[in-house]
């Protein structure tokens, strides 16, 4: 059956577009042109027969007319219209007949607005590396110093007519080696701005692991063998993991996933999180973490580098230490993540290391023109064991699930969040540490 009524749109479309008659075609399909007239105009559903009987007709295939067809295209035409400035009003109940009865326009549509909202992406991520990216701060000090010093042995040179020879030769040298300086500085910075990909110009070894898990999907099936796995021999020949400092924390990695997936088994975990996100129970990380008897921390980990399965949402992961400082990060469609400096400050991760051993829930939407809700689950642990005379280590752990997966969303307070103050558009914040440089 069609998804929706209005499915006879897309219909009349395409017989339109192919030049055939409506009594034509119901005399290919069988029917009398009467009920396809109705089935055109939306007033009846046709049956799976004469769908298939019409895609035979149209010389097109089934899936098109089919339950879902259609759907990503219509999911992009309504973010397009959520995204409209103030004042023009699409008319989004309108948005399938539209996508019907112009179908190469409506592609193209949803085509640009999937593309502005890409370049209002790069925008941010450029905001944020221009702000916090400690490799452009290095390149920058690097020319200015250069500057600095062949103007001042220039002035030297000009301003010292009766210079000894030999110093006059030193000067012309320190001249020349500055002038190299500053050209190489020059050139690693116009290629290191040049870097169009995200993953290109990687500022630290938490980038390089972080790029390697992410083309692993975050999930390494062999850490699921139990001990007997190999670390070292995972982080071999990863042409991510380029430095020695990056597979050292790879390998870090590794273990604490080996030790979750043997506290957590998939064959124990899968089947419970499918049972209950299929019959709609409410989600409940603590309950989860009880039954299974491990920390809530390590739920969450585990939580976010599952396999990803249809059945069970993706969800997102940030770690930060002591400090606030961000060590994991685990994206999920619509929370943007920033790549350097601090976080949000109203982030539920923040509120949870403040109240150590405390979890915290909290219903966020992340602010932007596509608003996204999440149900966020942080909690703030000891790490490492208890030791006399040693000092405290605590790290926070914030689960990020969408809001549609979690029934009782609705009934939590709405907290508004952003990636950090200096890329949020949201103003008026009680928050906000700076003025934001992207536009609302």
């Amino acid at each position: 059956m069609p998804k929706s009524a209005l499915s006879g749109t897309r219909i009349r479309a395409l017989r339109t577009a192919r030049r055939i008659g409506q009594a034509d075609l119901a005399r290919l399909v069988g029917v009398s042109p009467s009920y396809l007239n109705l089935i055109e105009h939306n007033r009846r559903r046709a049956s799976s027969r004469v769908i298939e009987a019409i895609a035979e007709a149209l010389q097109i295939p089934a899936a098109t007319l089919q339950e879902g067809a259609g759907d990503e295209q219509l999911a992009a035409l309504r973010a397009a219209a959520a995204r409209a400035q103030p004042g023009a009003a699409p008319e989004i109940d309108r948005a399938e007949e539209f996508a019907g009865r112009f179908p190469g326009w409506a592609a193209l549509l949803a085509h640009l607005a999937a593309h502005s909202e890409m370049q209002e992406r790069i925008v941010e991520r450029l905001s944020d590396r221009m702000a916090h990216d400690p490799n452009l701060s290095a390149s920058l000090h690097e020319i200015v110093s250069a500057v600095t010093a062949v103007q001042s042995t220039a002035a030297i040179l000009a301003e010292s007519e009766d210079l000894d020879p030999e110093w006059r030769a030193r000067f012309h040298r320190n001249v020349h080696a500055d002038s190299v300086r500053l050209a190489n500085a020059a050139e690693t910075l116009v290629a290191f701005l040049d870097t169009s990909s995200e993953e290109a110009g990687l500022a630290a070894p938490q980038e390089e692991l972080e790029s390697w898990l992410e083309r692993q999907g975050y999930h390494v099936a062999a850490l699921e063998e139990g001990a007997g796995v190999d670390i070292a021999a995972l982080t071999q020949g990863q042409a991510e993991l380029a430095s020695v400092a990056s597979r050292q924390l790879a390998e870090d990695w590794l273990i604490r996933a080996r030790d979750d997936a043997r506290a957590l088994p998939l064959a124990q975990l899968m089947p419970v999180l499918s049972r209950l996100f299929a019959s709609g129970q409410a989600f409940a990380p603590d309950a989860l973490a009880q039954r299974f008897g491990v920390s809530l921390a390590r739920l969450f980990r585990r939580l976010a580098t599952l396999p990803a399965q249809q059945t069970i949402p993706r969800f997102g992961l940030v770690v930060c230490d002591g400090s606030g400082t961000i060590t994991f990060r685990r994206p999920v469609d619509g929370f943007q993540l920033p790549r350097f400096g601090g976080a949000c400050p109203l982030w539920p991760l923040y509120e949870a290391l403040l109240q150590q051993g405390r979890p915290v829930r909290a219903f966020v939407e992340f602010s932007g023109r596509l608003p996204a809700r999440f149900v966020a689950h942080a909690v703030a642990d000891r790490r490492g064991p208890l030791q006399f005379e040693a000092p405290n280590a605590w790290e926070s752990s914030m689960l990020l699930t969408p809001a549609g997966a979690v029934p009782d969303a609705g009934s939590l307070p709405t907290r508004l969040v952003g990636s950090n103050c200096r890329v949020c558009p949201r103003a008026g914040c009680a928050a906000r540490r700076e003025p934001s440089i992207v536009s609302v």
